[in-house]
């Protein structure tokens, strides 16, 4: 099971690694350039993807780091 979240682990680094620099986006904040920070942009076909690949591995490690505790 242990090797099971080394796995997930890897997998979660590889894909947030892939995903696109959305920091640009989150320095908006601060400098004052909310504009792109409320626009009505959607992620759509592989960006999309690859952010619920991002959510289905953070669940699964939560879920499997919780199974290992007990």
């Amino acid at each position: 099971m242990e090797t099971l979240l080394i796995v997930i682990a890897v997998l979660m680094i590889v894909i947030v690694l892939l995903q696109s620099n959305k920091a640009s986006d989150a320095s908006q904040i601060i400098t004052g350039g909310n504009s792109v920070l409320l626009g009505k942009t959607k992620e759509r076909g592989l960006e999309r993807i690859i952010t619920m690949i991002t959510y289905g591995l953070g669940f699964a490690f939560i879920l499997v780091s919780f199974i290992l505790s007990i």
